[in-house]
């Protein structure tokens, strides 16, 4: 521990403390980190109303978090400083070789892109991303780019969503990134431009808890996943878990970009580690089995007299995730044919045939949807539509693949579907909710979100959600009440 003043908290306290936090939120604080668990816990304690830490620590102990104890805590135990174009060697071998490897390569088939910021902070990352790819690609107006960014700590989601900052989030970036994409405001803070700030979506996830990869948000099938100095806060165990669901939420061939105090050949045993000047990332190869094995790539391989582009790996036809049949499926009735199957065997047989029938294109559907293949996804999920006309999960299914391509005018027809089908269909309100807040109709969104709550404060909260990855009615009443929370005020409404 480092030599200085005495902690305000006794060794005991800390370490029950640290224990706490570590099976709570994953978070990891070894005792060479309690003085900064001294310093966070003691901010935490005021801005919750105690006079002193060691009361704040023991009400704590007394129970598992809530997530506003959770949020509020990570606000204070997490390390909120960052700026533009951080970290510039990652940065630019992303904007230099594995950006327009993937671009070359998508300009032949459909044209999208997936990218994750994954413990985005208050914007910097996903926002510098944006405007690497505004210089990359000359007809970006003509792509499905998705950038999602999120976060455990909805106060730097909120200011990452008003995308303002001051000059020191700008104090390692060239003069002209500030002037080409952001307007000076009265008070002498700068404002990205709309049209960069568009493309970033903000959503709240606990890398620790949540489940991903999930259509639900949006976390499955990328390219590139950036999740930097957000590892080193977790315990080992904790951080192979993440690492292992990161894994799963990249196409095959795709990246994952770390900081280089979080480089590990044990904590990333699933990808292969690729050697570039000055930097390691990590790749997941379509191959099965661990690779640690080092690639080097000592010059660029796109661009200039470098050659032709490497062309990726072709996405696996194996290791789709299981689906499991739908809770919304009806049961499907048959008109009597006079006869009667003999034997208990053969009819339990051909009703698994006739599932099977049915289920095999949606199962088909999800695993091209997890592999970023978008539109042979929407081909199957039309085609287990058509064997399945009453099952609202087919509709929901396609209404989120079609979300992932662009094409929210589809998505929302095929809710409107599910949900008349299933007026109850809780995870179809919410997901109608997000189209409508990303295309600025916020009292729609309101409606919807609403419609939502209703129906899960109607159920248990700790039942799971079907076609819900794994969700809790619990966990979406507290993922729409973040949401709401970001929302502006509405305004009020007079009678005519």
């Amino acid at each position: 521990m480092p030599i200085g003043l005495p902690l305000a908290l006794p060794d005991p306290l800390l370490s029950r403390l640290s224990d706490f936090l570590e099976a709570q939120m994953g978070l990891h604080f070894p005792k060479e980190r309690w003085r900064d668990l001294d310093r966070g816990i003691a901010a935490a304690s005021r801005e919750a109303g105690y006079a002193e830490a060691e009361a704040y620590i023991r009400w704590l102990l007394t129970a598992p978090l809530t997530r506003t104890q959770i949020e509020g805590l990570a606000s204070h135990l997490t390390v909120g400083e960052t700026y533009f174009f951080r970290e510039k060697r990652s940065l630019e071998i992303l904007e230099q070789q594995i950006l327009p490897e993937l671009l070359r390569t998508r300009a032949q088939t459909e044209k999208h892109l997936r990218i994750w910021s994954a413990g985005c902070c208050t914007g910097e990352e996903p926002y510098s991303i944006a405007m690497l790819l505004d210089q990359l690609i000359p007809d970006l107006e003509k792509w499905n780019v998705t950038i999602l960014a999120t976060d455990i700590n909805p106060q730097f989601l909120r200011k990452a969503a008003k995308g303002i900052y001051g000059a020191w989030s700008f104090r390692d970036t060239p003069g002209w990134i500030r002037e080409r994409y952001f307007t000076k405001r009265q008070d002498g803070r700068f404002e990205i431009q709309p049209r960069i700030r568009r493309r970033v979506t903000f959503s709240y996830l606990n890398l620790a808890e949540d489940a991903y990869p999930s259509l639900v948000n949006s976390t499955n099938a990328m390219d590139v996943i950036l999740c930097r100095n957000v590892l080193m806060y977790f315990a080992q165990e904790r951080a192979r878990k993440v690492v292992d669901n990161l894994h799963r939420s990249l196409v095959d061939g795709g990246w994952l970009i770390t900081s280089p105090v979080e480089t590990s050949t044990v904590l990333f045993s699933a990808f292969t580690a690729v050697e570039f000047p000055g930097a390691f990332l990590y790749r997941k190869m379509a191959a099965a089995g661990p690779r640690t094995t080092a690639v080097r790539y000592p010059v660029p391989w796109y661009g200039g007299e470098a050659g032709a582009p490497h062309a990726p790996a072709a996405p696996s036809e194996s290791g789709a995730f299981s689906v499991a049949q739908s809770a919304f499926a009806p049961e499907v009735l048959h008109e009597a044919s006079g006869e009667q199957a003999t034997e208990t065997g053969d009819a339990d047989s051909r009703e698994h045939d006739e599932r099977d029938m049915r289920e095999t294109p949606r199962r088909k559907a999800r695993a091209c949807a997890d592999e970023g293949r978008l539109a042979e996804a929407s081909e199957w999920c039309e085609q287990a539509i058509a064997a399945d006309k009453l099952n609202p999960a087919h509709y929901y299914l396609l209404a989120s693949i079609e979300q992932e391509r662009g094409q929210g005018e589809a998505a929302e027809r095929a809710l409107g579907r599910a949900l008349y089908l299933e007026p109850d269909f809780a995870l179809a309100h919410f997901t109608l909710g997000n189209l409508c807040l990303s295309g600025g109709r916020q009292r729609e969104a309101r409606r919807h979100f609403g419609n939502a709550l209703t129906l899960l404060r109607a159920c248990p909260a700790d039942v799971l959600l079907p076609e819900a990855d794994g969700l809790s009615a619990g966990r979406l009443i507290e993922i729409i009440a973040s949401v709401q929370a970001s929302l502006p005020r509405a305004p009020k409404e007079f009678a005519a």
